[in-house]
C-alpha cells in the first residue's frame, strides 16, 4: 500500500513540476548558476564574514550543514540505482536536473532568508513553513510542510541512515549493529546538545573531510583509466537519448531514473536545505542563496558524477548487482579490497552526516508546529531513534520516507512559484551590489 502511494506521489507529474520549476527560475534569474558560479564558490569558501550581519552561523557552516543532510547514501546507493535501472545515460539526466536544480535551490534560500524570524534568544528560524506563512499568507501550507518535514527527518534523515551505517559496518568490519548504534547515538547526542552552532561546527569539519576522502578515491580511479574516460562520457551522452542500456531499452526510464535520483540526492525542490540557509549570517538574502546553490553543484555534479563514472568505467552497471554492492564492485574492480573499504567508510561518513543535518531540519519543523520549549523532547526522541534504526529492519521506513519527501515538495513548490516576484526583486538587488563591490575593489 505504502509503496503504491509513494510511486504515485513520485510519478511523472511531480518530477515534471520539479524540473519545470527549475527551468522557470533559471530563465527568471538569467541563468545565474552559470554566470555567478565562480563567485558563489569563492563566497562559500571565503573566511571573510560580515560580523555585523544577522544570523547564527557563517555562509560556509550553513552550506556544510545543508551538504551534511544531502550528501548521504543517495550519492552511493542512489547513483548506483539510477545507472542500474536507467543505464549510463541516467547520469546525463542527473546533471540536467542538477543544473536547473541550482536555480530552484537559489530561490528557496532567497525566500528562507527573506522571511526568516528571530526568537527571543536571538536564534534564527526560516524555511518553507515561514515563507509560506509570512510571504504567501498561507499558514496551512506551512503547517503541512512542517508536518511532512518532521516525518521525513525521522525517516530518511535518521532511521534509514543509521540502518545503512550499521549494515555496512557489520558486513565490512564485522562490528555488531548494537555497538555501531550505540556509538552513533552518543555522537549524535553530543552534537545536538549544542544546537545549530554545534551542528554548524561539526558539519564544517566533518563534511569537507568525508567529501575529500571519497572524491580523491574516485579521482584516483578516473586517473587510472583516463584513456577510457572519453568513451565512458560518450556512452553517457548517447545512451541519454537512446535508452539502449536502460531497463527495457526505454528512453523514458533513462530520464525518469536520472531526474528522480538527482532530486533525491540534492533535494532541490524539497525545500529542506533552505532551513539551514536561513540560519546564515548574511547582509542580503540573495548572497546566501548564491552560496546555497553551490550545494547542488558539489553534491550532484561532483560527487554523484564520480560514483557514476566509476561504475560505468568498471562496466558493472549490467552485472545484476544492486545499490552499494554495485558501487563496491566498481571500486574494487580498480582498487582491489581497498575499494570495498573506501565505499564502506564513505557510506559511514555520508549517512552519519545526513543524520546531523536532518536533525536540525526536523527540529525547526517541530518547533514551528509546537514551540521552542518542546525541542528538548524532540532531540531526545531523535537521538534514541538513531539506535532503533541501527538494530531494526526498516524496509517499510524507506517507502514512508520517500512519501514524506515527495509531500514536502508540493507546498514548497507552490510557495516558490507564488513568490517568484520576490526572488526576482532580490536578484536585482544582489546583482547591483556585486557591481558596486567590484567597482570599489
Amino acid at each position: 500500500m505504502l509503496r503504491t502511494i509513494s510511486s504515485f506521489i513520485w510519478g511523472p507529474p511531480l518530477l515534471i513540476l520539479i524540473a519545470g520549476t527549475g527551468i522557470y527560475f533559471s530563465v527568471l534569474i538569467g541563468f545565474l548558476q552559470i554566470r555567478l558560479l565562480p563567485y558563489s564558490l569563492k563566497l562559500a569558501f571565503s573566511k571573510k564574514q560580515d560580523q555585523h550581519a544577522e544570523g547564527d552561523i557563517s555562509h560556509f557552516q550553513a552550506l556544510m550543514t545543508a551538504l551534511a543532510a544531502t550528501v548521504g547514501t543517495g550519492n552511493i546507493v542512489g547513483v548506483a540505482t539510477a545507472v542500474l535501472l536507467g543505464g549510463p545515460g541516467a547520469l546525463f539526466w542527473m546533471w540536467i536536473s542538477a543544473f536547473f536544480g541550482m536555480a530552484t535551490k537559489y530561490a528557496e534560500a532567497v525566500l528562507a532568508v527573506k522571511y526568516r524570524v528571530q526568537d527571543a534568544d536571538g536564534e534564527m528560524s526560516g524555511g518553507p513553513m515561514y515563507y509560506l506563512e509570512r510571504g504567501l499568507n498561507q499558514k496551512w501550507l506551512g503547517v503541512l510542510f512542517a508536518l511532512f518535514g518532521a516525518g521525513a527527518a525521522f525517516g530518511i534523515g535518521n532511521l534509514v541512515q543509521a540502518n545503512s551505517v550499521a549494515g555496512v559496518v557489520h558486513s565490512t568490519f564485522h562490528v555488531p549493529a548494537w555497538l555501531t548504534g550505540l556509538l552513533l547515538t552518543i555522537f549524535t547526542g553530543l552534537v545536538l546538545l549544542g544546537g545549530i552552532q554545534s551542528i554548524g561546527r561539526a558539519a564544517a569539519f566533518f563534511v569537507p573531510v568525508m567529501a575529500a576522502f571519497y572524491v580523491i578515491a574516485g579521482l584516483i580511479v578516473i586517473a587510472m583509466n583516463i584513456a577510457d574516460v572519453p568513451a565512458a562520457l560518450g556512452l553517457v551522452f548517447t545512451d541519454a537519448f537512446t535508452g539502449e542500456a536502460a531497463a527495457g531499452g526505454a528512453i523514458g526510464a533513462v530520464i525518469r531514473y536520472g531526474v528522480a535520483r538527482g532530486v533525491f540526492s540534492n533535494e532541490a525542490g524539497l525545500g529542506s536545505a533552505s532551513i539551514a540557509a536561513a540560519a546564515a549570517k548574511t547582509d542580503l538574502p540573495a548572497r546566501q542563496a548564491l552560496v546555497s546553490m553551490t550545494q547542488v553543484f558539489i553534491d550532484t555534479i561532483v560527487i554523484c558524477s564520480i560514483t557514476g563514472l566509476t561504475i560505468i568505467l568498471a562496466g558493472q552497471y549490467d552485472s545484476g548487482l544492486k545499490g552499494s554492492e554495485l558501487t563496491t564492485a566498481a571500486f574494487s574492480e580498480f582498487l582491489g579490497s581497498a575499494g570495498a573499504y573506501i565505499v564502506a567508510i564513505g557510506l559511514v561518513f555520508f549517512a552519519s552526516s545526513t543524520i546531523i543535518g536532518w536533525s536540525y531540519y526536523g527540529e525547526k519543523c517541530f518547533s514551528y508546529l509546537f514551540s521552542k520549549k518542546t525541542v528538548r523532547y524532540y532531540r531526545i526522541a531523535f537521538v534514541l531513534t538513531v539506535f532503533l534504526g541501527a538494530v531494526t529492519s526498516l524496509e517499510t521506513v524507506w517507502t514512508f520516507a520517500d512519501m514524506m519527501n515527495g509531500l514536502m515538495a508540493l507546498p514548497n513548490l507552490i510557495g516558490l512559484i507564488g513568490l517568484s516576484g520576490v526572488v526576482l526583486a532580490e536578484t536585482k538587488i544582489i546583482l547591483k551590489k556585486i557591481k558596486e563591490e567590484k567597482r570599489i575593489v
